[in-house]
């Protein structure tokens, strides 16, 4: 059913024929369906709660960039949700989070009208969608490109790409991480999901992760704060180009419409196909 995506990412798809989003070309299956506990519930905005689940079995794990199929006892629907944190987080306290944006499809209207604290569901990874490479691979730069609550999976990679960056100061041996380049594009600076977390993260990685916002049916006054990280307009062909390098992975997550016009985009600067990756809602 069409309706399973409404909420949020839930099938992956590269540009090329190879089936496969892994960064590292294996396809894998995820069968644990683990039980898990609410055990947080923040507005992140008007329309998005920010749920923190307390996930019982620890052989359940994901990558980031995936999403995960939400089974509620009183709701016959399952729903697919993107996780939004980074599966540090999980390996450390057990717990992961997902940012769900209210609509009448029964999973995320119960999210936002019936789940409480201690609420009880299961969880189910899936998905093609992700960045996980492994210590000995060589180093890439990111560009993620989000519309609207496409946001999830790619602050997930960003969340990932920050745990490189600081174990990178520990491990010898670990992952060499690039760069990263966020566009984020919603209607007004109120659906901007994560602001402040993401300022948080460019003001810890100077230079290594940097983030231009932009809003494009804006009717109020731009805060103080925020004017110098908005642009008002869509995201630029211009801006896009200057990051085009044989060594850039691009990912991109928001309505089909958005991702069709940038991978054309890309493909017409001479981005290789295999180095676009792509997550549409349906």
């Amino acid at each position: 059913s069409k309706h399973f995506y409404v909420t949020g990412p839930r099938f992956s798809k590269m540009t090329s024929d190879s089936g496969c989003l892994s960064c590292h070309g294996k396809r894998t299956c995820f069968p644990v369906i683990s039980p898990a506990k609410v055990c947080g519930i923040t507005n992140e905005s008007e329309t998005v709660k920010r749920l923190r689940l307390a996930v019982t079995n620890k052989d359940f794990t994901f990558k980031a960039g995936q999403w995960v199929d939400f089974f509620i006892p009183e709701v016959a629907v399952v729903g697919g949700f993107s996780i939004c944190s980074s599966p540090g987080l999980l390996e450390q306290d057990g717990v992961l989070e997902l940012a769900v944006k209210h609509n009448v499809h029964p999973p995320a209207h119960w999210i936002h009208t019936q789940c409480s604290l201690d609420s009880e569901v299961a969880l189910r990874v899936g998905g093609n969608f992700f960045f996980d490479p492994q210590p000995a691979d060589s180093p890439v730069n990111l560009v993620l490109i989000a519309g609207g609550v496409g946001i999830n999976p790619l602050f997930s990679i960003l969340l990932h790409v920050a745990d490189f960056h600081r174990n990178q100061e520990s491990e010898k041996n670990g992952y060499k991480m690039g760069t990263v380049k966020l566009y984020y594009s919603a209607k007004n600076t109120n659906e901007l999901l994560f602001k402040n977390n993401i300022f948080g993260l460019m003001n810890e990685f100077p230079g290594k992760i940097t983030c231009s916002f932009h809003v494009t049916q804006q009717s109020s006054q731009i805060c103080e704060e925020l004017q110098p990280y908005i642009t008002e307009g869509r995201i630029s062909e211009k801006e896009l180009e200057k990051h085009v390098s044989k060594d850039t992975l691009w990912y991109i997550c928001g309505p089909p419409p958005m991702i069709e016009s940038i991978s054309k985009l890309l493909e017409n600067f001479g981005v290789p196909t295999d180095c676009i990756y792509f997550e549409k809602w349906w």
